[in-house]
Formats: C-alpha cells, structure tokens, sequence
C-alpha cells in the first residue's frame, strides 16, 4: 500500500472542501452526513479555513485524518473530535467522559474494498487514545447498513442510545462505541 495516512495542515483548506463535497455527492450521503453538498457549497472560504485550522496537525480538540494516494489525491477521509465530560453533544446529551467522537467518514467509491477505512480508523482511534480518551463513539443512521456492518467488523457496537434526526423525528440515529483497550 504506497498511500499516505496523515492529519491534514490548516492551509490544505482547499483540499479538505473538495473531499467534503465529493462525499457530500455519494449515494448515501443523505444517509450518512448532517450536511447537503448544497449547503456545503454556498459556505464561504473563510468557513473551510476555519475548519480545516480546527481539525489540522497539531490541534488538540479534533483531527481530520486524510489518506493521500501515491498521486497526491486524497481518497479517503475521516474526523475524530474530542468530547469533554460535563459538556453537551451536538444533540444534547451530556458527555459522561472524555471520548472521541469520529464523523465524517468517507473513502472514494472508486477506493473502497482495500482496506483503506481500516487504516483510517486505525490512525483515528490512535489519535483518540493518545489524547486520554476512555471511549471511542460514532453515531449512524438506522438505515445505513453498509456503515453499520463495517463498525461492527472493526469492534464498535451499539451503546442503545437512540438520536432523533433534528427535524425528521421518523428517522433515527444509533450511537455506536469502542471501549479503550
């Protein structure tokens, strides 16, 4: 394997957009991310700056981890976010204990099937660990499967937390976790 496994540095911000809004164009992506490829595009520079600066090599509080193929395309993709105990989610809940928080998973259709997903969270996970986090959470939509079975296969499992989707209350999202080994 001659790709990359690597955090992303603040002023990739033009690289870390247009991955986004590949993923974004995914059959799933309704599925899989809170955000729509529309919404995602109006947003200014500014915003992708910001963003990319808060997840980049070296920030403490997130990490977007990247996978850079041998011709320098980034193919894959994944962020890990640090929650503190006595804060609150981004759906309300109360954080019991430091946690990762991995969102954002996405690996080019055209990538998937050899393995990169598993390194991707190799490096995540790593990344978690070494900052003292107790657990490792994710949450993913009832309905995607292909997400579900793949956690599973790497040894999250389902916490029975439950999130309704913010203004789809039909629809619901499961929490998943990964106990620090």
């Amino acid at each position: 394997m001659n790709y990359v496994i690597r955090s992303i540095r603040a002023d990739e911000w033009p690289a870390a957009k247009e991955l986004r809004l590949a993923a974004l164009q995914d059959p799933v992506a309704h599925l899989a991310f809170l955000e729509t490829y529309e919404d995602a595009l109006a947003q200014p520079d500014s915003f992708w700056a910001g963003r990319a600066a808060r997840a980049c090599e070296g920030a403490d509080g997130a990490q977007q981890i990247i996978v850079e193929a041998p011709d320098r395309r980034w193919v894959g993709t994944l962020t890990v976010l640090i929650e503190e105990p006595g804060t609150t989610d981004w759906a309300g809940y109360s954080v019991e204990r430091r946690q990762g928080h991995v969102v954002g998973v996405f690996v080019r259709p055209e990538e998937r099937g050899g393995g990169l997903t598993e390194v991707l969270f190799d490096a995540g996970l790593e990344w978690a660990w070494g900052r003292g986090a107790e657990r490792v959470r994710l949450i993913v939509h009832e309905e995607n499967g292909r997400a579900q079975r793949f956690y599973r296969r790497v040894g999250f499992v389902p916490s029975g937390l439950v999130v309704p989707l913010s203004g789809k209350p039909e629809e619901k999202e499961l929490e998943f976790v990964l106990e620090r080994p």
